[in-house]
């Protein structure tokens, strides 16, 4: 059960108060002073402080109260605090609400907006500290696994990358073929070189093919390798990737590129180490650990004919998911900066334009976005224009529906639009799930975000 200090030397105001807040399942602590109230913070665990503004008889002034609550802040800088008083001076409370005061009432209150606001804040400040303990265990999972892996100087900052990287570094020294699957520029060679970089190979080479690159008569070649003569223009010998990686790594991106005869190749020698290089009757043995990478669905290939089954259960032993960079919010910040480098700064509306851009080319469009802004912007300072990023589309406007319409009504204007799935889904990813703190960005109440979330069947995250 939440609990509200009540700071008040009115024996009435906090009786009346406790009877109020039983009503709504809130418990109550009563000091009659401010001494007596800074004491009991030390001693409970408290929620929110509810406090009056004058302690001493015929006092209006409200410094005792501004006094009160700047030592509250001091001592309990994320405590919600609602200042109470009889005598209200607008100007104190505009430098109270500044000063971080949750709320500024009059005496008498309205019991409903009292009740509301206190179950608003109670709500609020119990999602920041779980925010904040979450925020906390990644910050130290993070460092653990910073200090106990080659992590390739991998930039990033969300929950959704680290659980990718974490699996990769778990899997890296099983030797066992890896498939990493996610869309174009996600990142998933930056996942390949890690788990070649905490791999028992480790010190053996890195090869990596691209397997869209090429012509589909190509990659047999590049990666068996061909005898001169073996193909028009093969006037001598060369060695494939396969060759090349013996004793490390071999990265196969784009994997579904890969045409059907190089596909039964490619099983045998993950199968049994042995290939043939084209134009030659000589078997070669190699020892490769490889990783492939995709952004098609190989099951729907499969069902079509292009892709083998019996291929894509050898690769897919253990399968790595890169999330687009959209489902990733909280690396879209700290991966531009690392793009910009060292002595450039975004300023905070660029930071937003950021976050509200949807990044269909993933982390390799947000590089080149950064590679020209860096070229274009006059200073050191980068601002929106310089991003170059289209405007956000606006949101469908609100249905209005035979209750609330009326003759002569005019259709709703910017502010008032309703967010889609969408929108819903990114505030809720960019506030950690905080259903309050999303509900903010959105100018909506938090029951109404829930009744838009059970409505379109959206989970918070």
């Amino acid at each position: 059960m939440p609990t509200v200090l009540i700071i008040d030397d009115n024996a009435s105001v906090a009786l009346a108060l406790d009877v109020l807040f039983s009503l709504h399942d809130i418990a109550t602590l009563h000091a009659a002073s401010p001494q007596q109230g800074l004491e009991l913070l030390t001693r409970h665990q408290v929620d929110l402080v509810l406090q009056d503004m004058n302690f001493t008889s015929d006092t209006t002034s409200g410094e005792e109260g501004v006094a009160l609550f700047r030592a509250i802040r001091a001592r309990h800088p994320d405590l919600p605090v609602i200042l109470l008083t009889a005598w209200t001076h607008l100007d104190a409370a505009v430098d109270l609400v500044k000063a971080g005061a949750a709320d500024y009432l009059a005496k008498p209150w309205d019991d409903t907006r009292l009740v509301a606001t206190v179950n608003n804040l109670i709500a609020l400040g119990q999602a920041r500290r779980d925010l904040a303990r979450r925020e906390q265990a990644e910050q130290r999972q993070r460092r653990e696994l910073e200090a106990g892996h080659d992590l390739r100087g991998m930039v990033w900052q969300d929950p959704a990358t680290e659980r990718v990287i974490h699996l990769a570094c778990q899997v890296a020294r099983a030797d066992v073929p890896v498939l990493i699957s996610g869309p174009n520029g996600a990142g998933k060679e930056g996942i390949a070189a890690i788990i070649q970089a905490n791999s028992a190979v480790r010190d053996g080479p890195f090869v990596v093919l691209n397997c869209g690159a090429l012509p589909a008569e190509l990659i047999e070649a590049e990666l068996f390798g061909a005898e001169a003569g073996a193909y028009t223009g093969a006037t001598r010998a060369r060695e494939g990737k396969f060759e090349a990686a013996d004793g490390g790594t071999l990265f196969l991106d784009e994997i579904g590129n890969l045409p059907l005869a190089g596909q039964m190749k490619l099983l045998r020698v993950l199968e049994t180490g042995r290939f043939e290089r084209l134009g030659a009757n000589r078997e070669r043995q190699v020892k490769v650990r490889v990783i492939s990478a995709t952004n098609a669905d190989l099951p729907a290939m499969i069902r079509a004919g292009t892709f083998r089954e019996d291929l894509f259960y050898r690769l897919n032993v253990i399968e790595l998911r890169v999330p687009p960079l959209a489902a990733r919010p909280a690396d879209i910040v700290p991966l531009a900066r690392h793009f910009l480098g060292a002595g450039r700064q975004l300023h905070p509306d660029a930071e937003a334009a950021l976050r509200a851009h949807g990044w269909p080319g993933n982390v390799r469009e947000l590089k080149n976005v950064m590679l020209r802004a860096g070229l274009l912007a006059r200073g050191d300072l980068i601002m929106t224009a310089d991003l170059g990023l289209p405007a956000p589309a606006p949101m469908a406007p609100l249905a209005q529906t035979p209750a609330t319409a009326r003759p002569g009504a005019t259709a709703p204007d910017d502010a008032s639009r309703e967010p889609d799935r969408d929108a819903i889904g990114l505030a809720l990813a960019r506030a950690g799930g905080v259903v309050a703190q999303a509900a903010a960005e959105l100018g909506l109440s938090r029951q109404a975000l829930y009744r838009r979330m059970e409505r379109l069947g959206i989970v918070r995250p």
